[in-house]
This record gives C-alpha cells, structure tokens and sequence, in this order.
C-alpha cells in the first residue's frame, strides 16, 4: 500500500465538480467546522493602533470593515476564480453591481465600448442611458457579424461587453474571434457568462480578460439570494475592489457569500439536470404544432449548435421560443401554465417562464428590441430540476387551451403580463 501512495501522490484538486465543493476553502483553526463559518459581521478589531494603521496603508494583511473584505467572502471569490480558471475575484451585492463595478473602474469621460446589440435589459439601461450622462459613448452591434464589429471600433474604444449566450435569443458568440479582437486592438473585453457557468464555458481560455455572473442564478441556485462576482486578474480585481466597489460600496454581504458558497456544492449535479431537462423541453417544442420556432443551442439547426464541444461543454438550462400565434395568445399561454412559475430570473430549482419585451427587457424601446432581435412574442423559459415528464406536461396543457381559446376569436382576451 505504502507503494501505491508514492505512485499516486495526492495532487490539488483540478476536476470542476471537485472545486465547487473545496476550492478557496481554508480549514477552520478554532473549532474545525466542516461548514464554511459566517462571519457575520461588519467590522474587525485590531490588536493594536499600530496593527490597524499598518492594514490601512496595505503594509499588513487582515481584515478592517466587510464593505473591504471578508473571510466569508473570500473564500466564494476565490472558489469562483479557481472554476474560470483565473487569479482572482471580486463578489458584489448584484448582477448589476458586477456589470457596473467591471465597466466603470475601466472607462471614463471621452471613452469608447462596444456592446452586443442584445443584453440583459439593466445592462443596456446602464449602457445606454446612464453612461452617456458620464460622457461615454457605446456602440450596440450585432457581434456574430464580425466585420460589423471591426466596423465599430474607434480610436477611443477601451472596452468591448457582451453575453453569450445572449439573454434572452440564445444567440451564441465567437469567444475564440472576441477575444483575439480585443487582444490585437488592445481594448478590455468582459464577457457575461451566467448562462453557462465555469462549469460549461470559460471564455479566459479564449483570451477574456474580464468574466462576470449574476450569482443570484445558477451559482447559487436557490432563488433566495441576490449577488454578482466579476473573475479576472490579480491587478484589476484589486483596481476594482479600490475604486468602484469600495467607494460606490456594491459589495455582498457575508450571508448571502455564505448562501452562494453552499449553492456551488451542488452546482455540477445541478447544471447536469438543467441541461438534460432543457434538451428535452427544446425537442419536445420543436416538434409542436403550436410552435414556430425554439431558440436554443442544443439543438441541431440552431446557429451555434457549432459550438458546442468547442467553446461550451453543453447548452445550458434556458431557452426561449415564439409561438405561432398572436402576442395575446402567447399571454393567454403563459397564463396557464401551472407547474411553471411566472417570474423573471433563471438558474433556480423551479421552472420559471417569462416575456422578455414586457419584463427583463422592458428598458428597450420596441425599436431597440426589434434592432436586437428580441420579438414581442418571444417567451424565456428557464428550466429546472423537477422531473421533465412533468414540465413537459404542464406546457402540453398550456399549449392544448392557449389552440382552445384561438378557436373562438370573438373572445376579447384580458389576462396581461
């Protein structure tokens, strides 16, 4: 046995389903907690003036208020980091706090960013609306026309933002062409990868140097919190940590850290049933009579269908669909489902269906959603971890009254989103 020990020596855990569970993690001293503890708390005491005064000037580790760290925090940001494959992180209060706090401690008056022309509905807001008051210009192009992006860079561009695959269409981007882009052009490139996870894709192997999460989803799982982490190198974690997230004070709380770090334990197991109930709902779509088109890569005919096995490891939990039908009917269908929850976010146990252009994509105006492909009749459908049988079942019956009710087109439908 003692030979077999030195034949295989133990080696740092390098499987992602092995990292969700023990990465970042530091073995409690005091009591030898098997649980991450809590630090609930939002300041530390120091030892001495001395002590303190040598924390503030950096010239001594340790912790000095939560809103600057945490040990509860740090461990989720360092879990994070070890999934992406990169130095470091920074955890944040939101979804948005992160596209915020990763955009704004790089840009400034007189700077250029390139954006997909289809975002999350706040990002766009934020882009569109916010920054312009700050004097930073954007340019939304559709970012799977590659001259188009070449076509939009200028000599003040710092930046390029985008998702993929792109909420809510599920249209999927070249990581491999963006990052190479960014890198001979010498802009900063964020990629939003909450739809994936570390688990299905991590764009810094294609040469991203910033990836960010809305945390509230798939990396914690739960529907009960709200967070966001941005993963990137060692400097610009620290640049964003000293600018944006100190004095614009974005920062998670150590509870809702602690929930996500609990979340990840079960991540790997989670995204496998996501991915094979959302496979299986997408097939069954495809083939309903009631349905005009299913969005999702996993399936054959879908445009980055391409990708998979090269940029993502699977297609994800979300997909989204267009019914053939009028905008009511597609109201009237959502209205009826019964097992599925209508609500907005993704990622969680439950099955959730929502429209986008009435709800998370609100902030476009219909000009704005039809440039970035997002339909009126679009429906997002981010689904769970209950059996597929019965989601299945619950659009089967939606699906059955919503071609009822269009029989009888005398009927003034009422019900709204």
């Amino acid at each position: 046995m003692s030979s077999s020990s030195n034949q295989y020596p133990f080696q740092p855990p390098q499987h992602p389903e092995t990292q969700c569970i023990h990465a970042g993690k530091v073995k409690d001293a005091q009591y030898g907690a098997l649980a991450t503890p809590l630090y609930q708390t939002s300041t530390f005491v120091f030892d001495s003036a001395e002590q303190g005064a040598a924390r503030f000037a950096g010239e001594q580790p340790g912790y000095i208020y939560t809103r600057l760290g945490n040990p509860t925090t740090r461990e989720l940001e360092l879990k994070v980091a070890a999934l992406e494959g990169m130095a470091d992180a920074a955890a944040t209060a939101t979804g948005m706090g992160a596209v915020a706090a990763s955009t704004m401690a790089f840009l400034q008056q007189g700077d250029h960013l390139i954006a997909s022309k289809a975002i999350y509905g706040c990002s766009f807001a934020l882009f569109n609306h916010q920054f312009a008051r700050y004097g930073i210009e954007v340019s939304f192009v559709d970012m799977t026309d590659h001259q188009a992006v070449a076509a939009a860079l200028q000599p003040n561009t710092k930046m390029l933002f985008a998702e993929t695959p792109i909420n809510p269409n599920l249209v999927v981007l070249d990581l491999e062409f963006l990052g190479n882009f960014c890198k001979k052009h010498q802009i900063l490139s964020v990629i939003d990868n909450t739809f994936l996870t570390p688990l299905l894709q991590q764009p810094a192997r294609f040469g991203i140097d910033i990836v960010i999460h809305s945390a509230t989803k798939y990396l914690n799982g739960h529907g009960d919190v709200v967070a966001g982490i941005i993963v990137s190198d060692a400097d610009k974690i620290q640049t964003i940590k000293l600018t944006t997230l100190k004095d614009m004070g974005a920062t998670i709380s150590p509870h809702d850290a602690w929930l996500i770090i609990r979340g990840l334990k079960t991540l790997s197991v989670r995204m496998e049933r996501h991915c094979s109930n959302a496979q299986k709902v997408a097939e069954y779509l495809a083939e309903h009579p009631a349905i005009a088109k299913v969005f999702y890569p996993g399936l054959p005919d879908h445009p980055g269908h391409k990708f998979i096995g090269k940029q993502m490891a699977a297609a994800g939990g979300v997909l989204a669909f267009e019914l053939n039908g009028s905008l009511d009917d597609g109201r009237y269908f959502i209205n009826q489902c019964e097992l599925l929850s209508l609500a907005v976010s993704l990622g969680d146990a439950e099955s959730l269906i929502q429209h986008p252009a009435s709800m998370t994509h609100s902030p476009y105006t219909a000009e704005e959603r039809k440039m970035a492909g997002i339909s009126d009749g679009l429906i997002r459908i981010s689904v769970g971890l209950e059996h597929v049988v019965d989601i299945i079942n619950d659009l089967s019956q939606a699906l059955v009254k919503m071609q009822g009710q269009q029989k009888r087109p005398s009927e003034t439908l009422t019900c709204n989103l």
